[in-house]
């Protein structure tokens, strides 16, 4: 989320703020083995969690949690594994499936099972033979528009990916970089899975040439430069096109005082790449116990039951509950594009390589 977001939370536009326990390491440090009771994860910016929820971990496990938020999604992902000899905590959340190869291929991660994996949905296990990951969330990536500018032109919203190219949207979209941001990347991939492995590039030709702007990452695109977001109405953005999730409508809709009846931004169903985020035991955890303590937590139902409303992605336990704001204006996409992990590990290097090639320079 990146769901991801990454997911997904809307944290700058909405004002909201990103609950995060760093609390006291008895003088030992995060995540400094032996007797250390503390328990650190190491997660992108969009980590946030129920104050009582964290309470509920702590009281039940006996560790506190303390969380580093390091950036975008592969941002964090790519300093995970340069600093995995020596890492910053003893569990990794954030990884998603465009990115999972990458993290498993350069051996971030020790196996474990977590406790209540069998509860975990069939369509979001991978690794099954050494359970390096443990799945946590799944979010769809995929175009949002912005209602009022819509109508205010008298221009009916892109529908598909196909629509992006038209003259009549020209200079309206902005997109996250595929070499830095899990969005950015999983809108990549939602292109190569619809046009194909020669055709994608073909396409991006084509969007460049419409005028699509590119940013580092997706705050910036969606609270800076899109203008149907509470961040971007603040900023007096001018995109009313941004590669974002299904789950940002009803974000807009919670976090709006006050609420509205519908939500100002919409979805091109027709654009949406399925994303899945994992956590995992990081291979040189200085407390490996505190962070399979944490694995387990990260999918009980406490956890699934509170993450929608705080990271604005979907649970992927089984009996999990969806917010009602969830079902009425951020529905999971019908059909979304998907890739099978091994077609994403065997191409997604080149195909980012070849993107920035042909986009940004």
């Amino acid at each position: 989320m990146g769901i991801t977001k990454k997911v997904t939370v809307l944290a700058v536009g909405l004002g909201l703020v990103t609950l995060s326990a760093c609390g006291s390491s008895d003088g030992d440090g995060g995540g400094s083995g032996g007797g250390s009771k503390t328990v650190t994860l190491v997660s992108h910016n969009s980590w946030a969690v129920s104050k009582d929820v964290v309470a509920a971990f702590e009281k039940q496990s006996g560790y506190e949690l303390k969380v580093l938020e390091d950036g975008d999604a592969g941002q964090a992902v790519n300093k995970a594994i340069l600093t995995k000899d020596n890492p910053q905590g003893d569990v990794f959340f954030g990884v998603d499936n465009t990115l999972l190869s990458r993290a498993l291929d350069n051996g971030l991660f020790q196996p474990y099972e977590a406790k209540g994996s069998d509860l975990v949905l069939d369509e979001y296990l991978v690794d099954q033979d050494k359970h390096r990951v443990t799945p946590v969330d799944s979010g769809d990536v995929c175009v949002n528009y912005d209602k009022a500018w819509f109508s205010e032109h008298d221009l009916n919203p892109p529908k598909t990916l196909d629509d992006l190219i038209k003259p009549e949207y020209k200079d309206l979209l902005v997109v996250e970089n595929a070499s830095t941001s899990s969005p950015g990347l999983g809108f990549l991939l939602g292109t190569a899975a619809k046009y194909g492995d020669e055709g994608w590039q073909g396409y991006w030709k084509k969007l460049k040439a419409n005028g699509v702007k590119v940013v580092d990452g997706w705050e910036q695109a969606y609270n800076e430069e899109f203008s149907g977001s509470a961040g971007g109405k603040k900023a007096k953005a001018d995109r009313p096109l941004v590669v974002s999730y299904a789950s940002s409508p009803p974000a807009e809709v919670i976090y709006a005082d006050p609420r509205p009846e519908t939500a100002p931004t919409g979805v091109a169903e027709d654009t949406c790449f399925r994303q899945v985020e994992y956590a995992g035991l990081l291979s040189n955890a200085k407390n490996p116990e505190g962070g399979k303590a944490l694995l387990d937590f990260l999918i009980s139902k406490t956890f699934q039951d509170d993450m929608p409303l705080n990271m604005f992605v979907y649970p992927v336990r089984e009996g999990a509950q969806v917010p009602e704001e969830f079902v009425k204006f951020g529905p999971q996409a019908k059909d979304p594009a998907t890739m099978d992990p091994e077609k994403i590990a065997a191409n997604r290097d080149q195909w980012v390589k070849s993107w920035t090639s042909l986009v940004l320079r």
